[in-house]
């Protein structure tokens, strides 16, 4: 079981979110919150005004609560401000929600009751999932519309998906003995001033991201043999006198894959001096989405270690502080820059499909196909992967540019955070996409230069691939076979077959 204190890694949200570990409070955590709570009922006795614990919010933050209606103003504020539309969040991005508020709160600065962090694990634990509308946050005062539609069923409102079934949240809470939680002064608030629905967006970007980084250096080599191109522009000098460490990398993860080589043996002592920049600058291309997505993991991380309430409750210190913790910009600057670095990852591996499939550029019959004019071969394959690129660039404009002032202009200026990382994944997926039907072009080119082989990582994630999809031998319904790579892709599973050839990437 993991037990939440101080430090939350990229890890530990892994195995809690997607392989679904039991989450429990530290005895450190659980002394911190008791602590800070302690001071915000003291704060509660002295009546003296402080925001959203005796006030109304945003605009209403003059306004203020009697005593008696402190539990109502919480409740209040739940059922207000939810208020989401569009398509539910996943599951895993729910779980990846429920999971950082706890860890945030867990720090011991918003002064919620222990009991109030211990029903957000069980939700965890029981995998009791919150519906989620995707749709409704611009970034500041946190991600207030899906963190009180994550929130109310703790309160026994609104729904949830329990063993694949959304069902109303006080129903599934009677059938399992628990009883909904009475906020009281300052938790509906806690609960809701955070960035943890764009957190768990990015945080869960960047572990697909990983593979998707390798996997389009497996897609470079790929495509280096199937175009007999030179394997000169990864040689490690090129990378050692222009030090990026994310250029480094795809020049040593292509060098690996390229190891013996009978295809580039066949043609050492060809005319051609240099390949087009889709293949000779790949390293520096790669490299530099390498470098962006090692950027951002560092947000994210910082992020997931961090209080983002308001105000923050300083016990020790015997204060409080009304401030901006809750604003997205960190995260929303980072998931555009996100987006940016996987849309050219897809953008370039397009120019190499192009390069493979034009017989003027390939030397290969014309769209890698049998019988070119009776059949067409891979050739929409390559509108595809055009119009997903092309998509990726209207995605890619930032949301980060982009604020509209809420709360009758109180909160005037927002991040729009949540946005930024919903584009992002979604230039993911056609990236995914993209990288399918360059890997699947490679195999099928890879195929008229038998019996020459090539390096040996590529030779693997090549008869991994002819696993699953045989050569394009005349036309056929390609679709399903291109979903099946995606998956291949997606699971991880072309990077462990070509590591299980190579060694370890980068």
């Amino acid at each position: 079981m993991l037990e939440l204190d101080t430090k939350l890694s990229l890890a530990d949200f892994r195995r809690v979110v997607r392989g679904k570990e039991p989450v429990g409070l530290s005895p450190s955590a659980r002394e911190r919150i008791a602590r800070c709570r302690a001071f915000v009922e003291t704060l509660v006795q002295q009546n003296e005004p402080v925001y959203g614990l005796n006030t109304g919010f945003g605009k209403l933050a003059t306004v203020r609560i009697e005593a008696k209606d402190l539990r109502l103003l919480q409740r209040n504020l739940l059922l207000s401000h939810a208020i989401g539309v569009g398509a539910p969040f996943s599951s895993e991005v729910v779980r990846g929600m429920l999971l950082l508020r706890a860890q945030s709160l867990a720090l011991g600065y918003s002064g919620v009751r222990v009991e109030v962090v211990e029903r957000l694990l069980d939700f965890l634990n029981l995998d009791l999932i919150p519906v989620v509308p995707s749709q409704g946050s611009v970034g500041a005062s946190g991600d207030l519309a899906p963190l009180a539609h994550m929130c109310l069923p703790l309160m026994g409102e609104g729904e949830v998906v329990y063993r694949g079934e959304v069902r109303p949240a006080g129903e599934v809470l009677r059938a399992l003995g628990l009883e909904p939680l009475e906020l009281l002064a300052k938790e509906g608030l806690a609960l809701i001033n955070g960035t943890q629905a764009m957190c768990s967006l990015l945080a869960l970007l960047l572990l697909d991201a990983e593979v998707l980084l390798q996997t389009a250096d497996i897609a470079v080599a790929m495509s280096v043999e199937a175009l007999k191109a030179s394997h000169r522009p990864f040689d490690e000098a090129v990378a050692r006198l222009r030090p990026h460490p994310g250029m480094r990398a795809t020049s040593a993860n292509v060098q690996r894959l390229l190891q013996d080589s009978e295809i580039m043996r066949s043609h050492l002592d060809c005319d051609k001096v240099q390949d087009a920049y889709s293949l000779r600058a790949a390293p520096q291309v790669h490299g530099a989405s390498r470098d962006a997505l090692a950027h951002v993991r560092e947000v994210v991380l910082r992020e997931m270690q961090s209080v983002t309430d308001n105000p923050l409750v300083l016990p020790e210190e015997g204060r409080t502080l009304s401030a901006g913790n809750f604003h997205g910009q960190p995260l929303a600057l980072a998931a555009d820059y996100a987006g940016i670095a996987l849309a050219e990852l897809a953008n370039i591996a397009e120019r190499r499909i192009e390069q493979m499939l034009n017989p003027a550029l390939s030397g290969l019959p014309a769209f890698l196909a049998e019988g070119s004019g009776l059949n067409s071969g891979l050739m929409i394959s390559q509108y595809t992967a055009a119009a997903l690129v092309s998509e990726n660039k209207v995605l890619a404009h930032p949301a980060s540019v982009d604020s509209i002032p809420t709360s009758a202009n109180q909160e005037d200026h927002v991040s729009m955070g949540t946005i930024a990382c919903r584009k992002a994944r979604s230039i993911f997926e056609n990236s995914l996409w993209v990288l399918a039907i360059e890997l699947a072009s490679a195999a099928q080119a890879l195929d008229f230069h038998a019996p020459l082989r090539p390096g040996r990582g590529v030779e693997a994630v090549y008869r991994r691939i002819r696993q699953e999809i045989p050569h394009l031998d005349r036309d056929r319904y390609l679709k399903p076979e291109l979903a099946r790579i995606c998956e291949l892709i997606r699971t991880g599973e072309l990077v462990r077959v070509a590591e299980e050839a190579v060694g370890g990437l980068e």
